[in-house]
C-alpha cells in the first residue's frame, strides 16, 4: 500500500470524528464539510513521517482552519453588511441526513450552538477543544497563538458565558418558534393587526436580489412588492398579511424559521430575529447557489 493510498484510509477513519469537531466549533455543517476537506489537503500536501498522533495531529489542523474561518467571519461582520444575506442550516432535497439529526441532537444541541455563537474565536476553539474533546491546554496554546495559561484562561471566560446562558437558549427558541408559529398563522390569515403585534414598529424585511425577482415575476398573482430593504411594522405586515400559506416550520441556524419547499424543494428560506416577543428583522433568501448550500430541518407545523 502506497503512503497516500493509507494517509487517505486514515483520514477517512477519522472524518466522522474531524467533522464532529469543526461542526463544534462552526456551527455549520457546510462549513464544518469545507474545514474537513481543507484539513484533508493539507495532509496530503505535508511530511507526516515524524506524526506520532495522525489524530491529534489532524484535530490541530481542522482546528486552525476553523480559528481561521471564526476569524474570517468575524471580520466580515465587521464590515458594512449591505444586503448581504447569512448563511442558515436547512435540510438536503430528500429528508435529513442521518449524520446530521445525529450532529444536531447529540451533546452539544442546538441551544449550545447558539451561546458558542457568541464566543471571540479563540474562545471557543480553546473551549470547545479543552471542554468537549478534552485536548490539554499545551496543545490548545500554540493553535490559538497564545501560552498554555492564557489559553486556560479564554476557556475558562467562555465556560463562564456558556454556564451563565445555559438555561437561557431553551425557553429562548420556545419563545422563538411560538412567536414564528404566531407570524405563520396570522400571514396565512391575512390577520394584519395580529401581524402588527408581532412586529416590532422598526421591523426590517432584508430580501436577496433572487426574492425581488420571484416577487415581481408573480406580482399580478398578489406577490408582494419587494426592496432590498422594506422597515416598519405597517409595510412589512402588509408584505406578509393573506401570504406565506405555503411556507413550513423549520430550524435555521438553529433558530426558529420558515421554509418554502414546493415539491419537497427549498426554494427560499425565512430567517427571522427576535428580541424579546417582537421580531425585529426578516431575511428573505431564494438565491438558488445559497439554498445548494444549506441544510435544513423542517419542523412539525
Amino acid at each position: 500500500m502506497d503512503e497516500q493510498h493509507w494517509l487517505a484510509e486514515r483520514f477517512e477513519a477519522n472524518r466522522s470524528y474531524l467533522r464532529a469537531v469543526a461542526y463544534r466549533m462552526l456551527g455549520s455543517l457546510s462549513e464544518a464539510d469545507d474545514a474537513v476537506q481543507e484539513s484533508w489537503l493539507r495532509l496530503s500536501r505535508s511530511d507526516t513521517h515524524s506524526v506520532e498522533n495522525l489524530r491529534g495531529w489532524l484535530t490541530t489542523i481542522v482546528a486552525r482552519v476553523c480559528l481561521d474561518m471564526l476569524r474570517s467571519r468575524k471580520s466580515r461582520r465587521e464590515e458594512p453588511m449591505g444586503v448581504q444575506m447569512p448563511e442558515p442550516i436547512a435540510s438536503r432535497e430528500g429528508g435529513i441526513d442521518p449524520e446530521q439529526d445525529a450532529l444536531l441532537a447529540d451533546s452539544v444541541g442546538l441551544a449550545l450552538l447558539v451561546v458558542l455563537k457568541t464566543l471571540a474565536p479563540a474562545e471557543r476553539i480553546a473551549f470547545v477543544l479543552h471542554d468537549m474533546f478534552d485536548i490539554p491546554f499545551d496543545e490548545i496554546a500554540p493553535i490559538v497563538g497564545r501560552s498554555a495559561t492564557a489559553a486556560r484562561q479564554l476557556a475558562s471566560r467562555a465556560r463562564r458565558r456558556v454556564q451563565g446562558a445555559a438555561t437561557a437558549p431553551e425557553a429562548d427558541f420556545t419563545r422563538q418558534r411560538a412567536a414564528v408559529t404566531a407570524f405563520l398563522a396570522a400571514s396565512r390569515d391575512g390577520h394584519f393587526d395580529a401581524l402588527l403585534a408581532l412586529l416590532d414598529p422598526d421591523v426590517v424585511v432584508r430580501a436577496d436580489d433572487r426574492a425581488i425577482q420571484v416577487a415581481a415575476a408573480n406580482k399580478r398573482g398578489g406577490a408582494p412588492s419587494l426592496s432590498r430593504q422594506v422597515r416598519g411594522a405597517a409595510a412589512v405586515a402588509k408584505i406578509f398579511s393573506g401570504r406565506a400559506g405555503a411556507a413550513q416550520p423549520a430550524l435555521v441556524n438553529g433558530a426558529a424559521g420558515l421554509v418554502w419547499a414546493p415539491g419537497g424543494r427549498p426554494r427560499g428560506v425565512f430567517e427571522f430575529t427576535i428580541a424579546g416577543e417582537k421580531i425585529v428583522a426578516i431575511d428573505l433568501i431564494m438565491d438558488p447557489a445559497r439554498l445548494r448550500r444549506l441544510n435544513l430541518v423542517v419542523l412539525n407545523d
